[in-house]
């Protein structure tokens, strides 16, 4: 993230929303008022949240749940979003150094394009394991379309895929490497084939038995990473299409 950009697009958001009172005067007429309003237009403001809502999405990415909003001001949440985000980035490095380990850390935002896609929307409304969910079928929608097939899903998909059998009319392979008949090759497709399976059955198939187990933030964001690595391995695979 370029963090001096996106302070100065929070700094602008942020002065854009303060509240001022209506209250004027001129002419020798003063008008009195109570109501407030923001000192940039809402046309001005509206065309600027989407770029510090991506902000936002990267810094604090509960804060469409975590923000309460004021029915008299359609803004609060954002402002109060952006002074929080701003915070945080200005003083990311101090927090860092006096709350822990350095560790390097993981956006589910620059995860494999197909299971971000599918878990995005529900992700930033907080519901995690719907947003799992979201990026499984993605992943084997993708897969699907890869090898042209709609006979088959999920595991099975994925273990035909990856078989290091010959393709066969209406079965096209994935192959993660050229077929040099060595040890490596033979050790990558096995991988592939044992990696998906054990995606389906540890984190697939307890979702779909397990309907009223909501998933940590965390948990969720360690399923997202096990499912970013296998698109990648079969977005980055040539298809085998039949002699």
């Amino acid at each position: 993230m370029n963090i001096e950009w996106a302070i100065k697009q929070l700094d602008e958001f942020i002065t854009m929303t303060v509240m001022r009172n209506g209250s004027s005067s001129g002419g020798g007429v003063t008008y009195i008022t109570s109501q407030s309003y923001t000192a940039s237009s809402d046309v001005d403001i509206t065309k600027r949240a989407p770029v510090v809502e991506k902000i936002f999405d990267r810094v604090i990415p509960s804060w469409r749940t975590d923000i309460d909003n004021s029915k008299k001001n359609r803004w609060t949440r954002h402002r109060e979003a952006a002074i929080r985000a701003r915070e945080e980035l200005v003083r990311a490095e101090e927090i860092k150094q006096n709350l822990g380990e350095n560790a390097p850390e993981l956006s589910a935002a620059e995860l494999h394009p197909w299971i971000w896609s599918g878990a995005s929307s529900l992700w930033q409304s907080g519901h995690y394991r719907e947003a799992v969910e979201g990026a499984i079928k993605k992943l084997n929608a993708e897969t699907q379309n890869k090898v042209g097939r709609r006979d088959v899903s999920e595991a099975d998909l994925f273990k035909q895929a990856f078989s290091m059998d010959d393709a066969k009319p209406g079965k096209a392979r994935l192959r993660r490497m050229k077929d040099d008949g060595s040890d490596t090759y033979k050790s990558v497709q096995r991988g592939a084939m044992t990696f998906a399976e054990g995606v389906f059955a540890g984190i697939r198939n307890p979702l779909t038995h397990e309907s009223d187990q909501e998933l940590s933030e965390q948990e969720a964001l360690e399923y997202l990473a096990a499912l970013s690595v296998l698109a990648r391995w079969v977005d980055q695979s040539q298809t085998e299409a039949p002699a």
